[in-house]
């Protein structure tokens, strides 16, 4: 007895040595092999600190954790007798590149954010166990495609500094074929009637340009969207589609669709009221509701109503409400009640207006076109407007805007115009000869956009031995705060022939216009103006009758010596 409990002590002290032997306590950490992960970003996984105790318990849970980054291939834990923990790591290689061969159906854009979604793109670690995953993802988006023989396979190649380039190769086979579509159930309405509203259809003669009798997995839920509008549209509140079932042929390229329905009854409305929260009058909200009790039910009037309902809101600042057509139906008299939610939520006021990708424009030149106002509340039929506004002037292309909530806020929101300019104006000019003219100048000049202003120059220069014509004139949009605006026209035109074989006869002309253009509403302005001319003519003995008489009756004739008048 006394010989076992001594053994049974001996190998105590012995396993109580050996763990203690284990035991290592960390007096510094080193680590090797980093090449493009910092130190910093491999130690907020490690948990382990100078000055703990490890032993194989705490290794393993370390190197869990390193692991779990997905930085690394490799990892080795080692120890010197100085009590340094040596973390020696084998980084794993970024993705240098991804091509994708054999793709036409689907753009290489649309591919890559495939990829994207999942988390595989350039400059990221590369996991081979994602491959199966990226393969399936792909397959999975050309199967929405209709393409159910589409193969995909990766290729990886190693390059130098531990990265790596992925060749996607995409043999897209051919997409499926519509061979029949089967609608069961429906018995009020045939199956042309219904088939003619849906985008699949089977091939016909036209389907090689229309391509409609090519299936895709979003097209058959539109189409099926379609028949329950038609059938809601048409009084059936109570329609259903009880089933929507696809079959592949055996090669893959055939494809047959059955739809089963269950039509249901016409049912007519017994009442329609408003209820929730009514921050504008009432009666302004009833006279949109045009659905009265005893018309056939029709979901696409109550949506009608419902959008109605909410632009009037939106146009008092409203602009997240949200209106709601709920009906109860009543199966046994085949009766509908409809009552229609309103929650107008928080009013929404906008912050600032900012324009994006404006290098030439002042400010101010863009913001007089503005119809939503900054501290207004929001009104997108107001930043409709705004737009239109803005991409009529002659120096803009095209104008997209956008809303941005502010960040902690409920009821705030910027506007944000993103502006692409077009061409301000343009210039030109020419030289010619001719026998008769001899040498002959042109030129002109227009810019529509000033100095940035939006105010309109105009030049026009034409010069001949027997013409000139010299021309400016000048437009400011906007001259005062009632939008109107004013064009000044200054034109001098000469036309001598005392040195022409032809007839003595000589004009000169001066004319000066001022023409005002005032706003009579959003879609209608008043033009006023006048102008001044002056001419002097001059005719000589040699003169033409007909120019001699042309001067004497409409000019005011002065002598100048015995020859000319």
């Amino acid at each position: 007895m006394k010989t076992k409990i001594l053994i049974v002590l001996m190998a105590l002290i012995s396993f109580t040595f050996v763990e203690a032997e284990d035991l290592f306590i960390v007096k510094d950490i080193r680590i090797e092999g980093l090449q493009k992960i910092s130190e910093g970003a491999l130690l907020n996984y490690l948990p382990v600190n100078i000055g703990d105790e490890l032993d194989d318990i705490r290794i393993k849970e370390s190197l869990r954790s390193v692991y779990s980054s997905g930085f690394f291939k490799n990892i080795e834990f080692r120890k010197d007798d100085s009590g340094t923990l040596i973390i020696s790591v084998l980084e794993r290689p970024s993705i240098a590149s991804i091509t994708f061969e054999g793709n036409k159906d689907i753009k290489t854009e649309d591919l890559q954010e495939s990829l994207n979604n999942i988390g595989f793109k350039i400059g990221r670690n590369y996991d081979p166990s994602i491959l199966d995953e990226i393969e399936r993802s792909l397959i999975d988006q050309y199967f929405s495609f209709g393409k159910y023989s589409a193969k995909v396979k990766t290729t990886v190649e190693d390059l130098p500094g531990n990265s790596v380039s992925v060749r996607v190769d995409v043999n897209e086979g051919d997409r499926a074929q519509i061979r029949q579509i089967n609608i069961v159930g429906n018995s009020i309405f045939s199956d042309e009637d219904l088939l003619e509203r849906l985008t699949l259809q089977m091939p016909n003669w036209l389907s090689f340009i229309n391509q409609d009798d090519r299936y895709s997995r979003e097209d058959l839920q539109g189409d099926l969207e379609n028949i329950e509008s038609f059938y809601q549209d048409q009084g059936y509140a109570n329609f259903s589609i009880d089933s929507a079932q696809v079959a592949i042929s055996q090669d893959k390229t055939g494809i047959f669709v059955t739809i089963n329905i269950s039509e249901g009854d016409v049912y007519t409305l017994s009442d329609v009221k408003l209820t929730g929260e009514f921050v504008i009058p009432r009666e302004r909200i009833e006279n949109l509701v045009f659905a009265q009790p005893g018309q056939i039910f029709s979901q696409g009037l109550l949506t009608s109503i419902s959008e109605l309902i909410e632009y009037e809101l939106g146009e008092e600042g409203y602009s997240f409400a949200e209106v709601e057509a709920i009906p109860e139906l009543d199966r046994d008299n085949r009766e509908v009640k409809v009552v229609f939610y309103i929650q107008p939520k928080s009013r929404v006021y906008v912050r600032r207006v900012n324009f994006t990708d404006t290098t030439s424009i002042n400010d101010n030149t863009l913001r007089r076109e503005l119809r939503q106002l900054e501290g207004g509340y929001y009104s997108k039929s107001r930043l409709e407007r705004s737009k239109i506004r803005l991409q009529r002037l002659p120096f803009i292309e095209e104008v997209e805007f956008d809303t941005i909530p502010v960040a902690g806020t409920n009821d705030l929101i910027d506007a944000e115009f993103k502006i692409k300019e077009g061409l301000p104006g343009q210039f030109g000019g020419g030289v010619g000869y001719s026998g008769y003219q001899k040498l002959m100048l042109n030129g002109n000049f227009v810019h529509t956009n000033f100095f940035g202003t939006g105010n309109r120059v105009s030049v026009d220069l034409n010069s001949s031995r027997y013409r000139d014509l010299y021309s400016v004139s000048t437009t400011s949009a906007y001259t005062g705060i009632d939008e109107i605006s004013r064009t000044l026209r200054f034109s001098l035109s000469s036309f001598n022939q005392f040195t022409s074989a032809s007839s003595d006869f000589s004009t000169k002309t001066y004319s000066a216009g001022l023409e005002y253009s005032y706003p009579l509403s959003e879609f209608q302005r008043f033009i006023y103006g006048g102008s001044l001319q002056s001419s002097e003519l001059l005719a000589g003995d040699y003169s033409a009758d007909q120019a001699l008489q042309w001067v004497t009756n409409n000019g005011k004739s002065e002598c100048f010596d015995q020859d000319f008048f």
